[in-house]
């Protein structure tokens, strides 16, 4: 009898091996990059809200929260992976049908790793895998471009890494995955607008989801194993099959993926430098920008800039204003950033943004378009109050895998969002851990993120 896909890809999950990984350095980068942007997250009203839930459920104190305190496995994975997704400076892989943030595993993957104390080396190794078990899928199969949330290869992935660090069984870690898969998938409504908190909050629930599933699965629970060729199933829902390349070991997709410098989704990255940079080359102030015109390619577009997903006007809330290219490059310009303080409800609402977003048009480029995602590109033309026009365009960002953060500009970053929560001698302890956490065991990262002040020191 001919094993079914999932049977495979259990087989992959469970063969995979740590020197598979390519490169283990930048995939240390990622895990720090995650960190970081959890702890910018700590004192967000959203994720303050989920601590609060996760306080009231209560659990087994078996994993750790960031930012202190214990709780369930699912539960750190589902109030860790919010963290990490919050400030909206993750990790992103681009494709073109969509794209997935890779970091959305982590979370649930160090609470489970935890659970176990399992080694550093191990839980590199489970993320290895879940970052290319979405990715892979999420490269076979246009998800968001049929109508879907990349939360769907996350459940995939997140059990894959689960169920390699609790030791599954090829049939267990079969059926982890199928019975993820089944029960989450989800609809790209969460990113339309009027965007709310569930953006946020939706990766993080199909994670907890995933790692309870994988729990059952080691009790014997079985999963629906023709998730993916079987009647009814993945193939049939997308009308096509899907290519997981299980043939290729390497797991070396963290090469390709974009890191973020600004509090905004990956397709607004290019803009905000693009602006920024031709604001600073021809000494613009924001005051004498008479209109802005912003050409981006279709997805920008349709995410932010006012088509598929709905119409961008001045936005509301923090989730509303980082889905919003309009309000992402007025207060770029004004405060010459794009940070955790340009989300705070009081300065989307401010007038001076509101005002000048209202002189930013933001249009779709054909031959843009026809670059993405092995590009990012933008054009933006500023026409000033004098009557001069000064253009700049850009095919990538600091970030991108064509200009990636170093290592050190990821402990420049972790620095800048923990400000305010740990102290330098804390930050510096996180880095030097996360740098050799292949030779550490888990808990020794979990213990000092848990020092962490999960509220915002002046």
């Amino acid at each position: 009898m001919t094993a079914l896909l999932v049977e495979d890809l259990a087989e992959f999950v469970l063969a995979a091996r740590f020197s598979d990984i390519t490169d283990t350095k930048l995939l240390r980068r990622n895990v720090l990059d995650s960190i970081a942007c959890a702890v910018a997250a700590l004192d967000g009203d959203t994720v303050r809200s989920v601590r609060a839930q996760v306080a009231a459920v209560g659990g087994a104190a078996q994993a750790s929260l960031i930012g202190g305190g214990t709780t369930s496995v699912d539960q750190a994975a589902l109030f860790n992976s919010v963290a990490v997704r919050y400030v909206d400076l993750l990790d992103t892989y681009l494709t073109p049908g969509g794209l997935c943030h890779p970091a959305d595993n982590f979370g649930a993957i160090l609470a489970a790793a935890e659970s176990v104390g399992a080694g550093g080396e191990d839980f590199l190794l489970a993320l290895a895998v879940a970052y290319e078990v979405q990715s892979r899928f999420s490269a076979s199969v246009p998800v968001m471009a049929r109508g879907l949330n990349h939360a769907l290869q996350l459940a995939i992935s997140v059990a894959a890494g689960s169920a390699k660090l609790l030791g599954l069984t090829k049939g267990q870690t079969a059926d982890a995955m199928a019975a993820a898969a089944a029960d989450n998938v989800s609809l790209a409504a969460v990113h339309s607008e009027p965007v709310s908190n569930w953006k946020g909050i939706s990766p993080g629930i199909t994670a907890q989801r995933a790692v309870y599933v994988t729990q059952l699965a080691q009790r014997g629970i079985t999963g629906p194993r023709g998730i993916f060729e079987g009647p009814n199933g993945l193939h049939q829902l997308f009308g096509q099959r899907i290519d997981l390349r299980l043939d290729d070991r390497s797991l070396g997709v963290v090469e390709q993926t974009y890191l973020k410098k600004y509090c905004s989704l990956i397709h607004g990255q290019a803009p905000i430098e693009t602006v920024l940079t031709l604001a600073a080359e021809h000494g613009i102030d924001h005051r004498e920008v008479a209109a802005l015109d912003v050409a981006v390619f279709q997805t920008a577009y349709d995410i932010a800039g006012g088509g598929a997903f709905g119409a961008k006007g001045a936005p509301e809330t923090k989730e509303q204003a980082d889905y919003n290219l309009k309000y992402l490059l007025a207060a770029a310009l004004i405060d010459g950033e794009v940070g955790p303080d340009q989300l705070q409800t009081e300065r989307i609402r401010r007038p001076d943004v509101r005002e000048l977003l209202q002189r930013i048009t933001v249009h779709p480029d054909d031959e843009l378009t026809s670059r993405y995602p092995h590009a990012t590109p933008v054009r933006i033309t500023a026409t000033l109050r004098d009557g001069r026009r000064v253009t700049r365009a850009q095919d990538d960002f600091e970030g991108a895998p064509s200009r990636p953060f170093s290592w050190d500009r990821t402990v420049e970053k972790l620095h800048w969002l923990a400000a305010g929560h740990a102290d330098a001698a804390l930050c510096d302890s996180i880095v030097d851990t996360v740098d050799r956490l292949d030779t550490v065991d888990v808990p020794e990262l979990t213990a000092l993120l848990s020092t962490v002040d999960s509220r915002r020191q002046s």
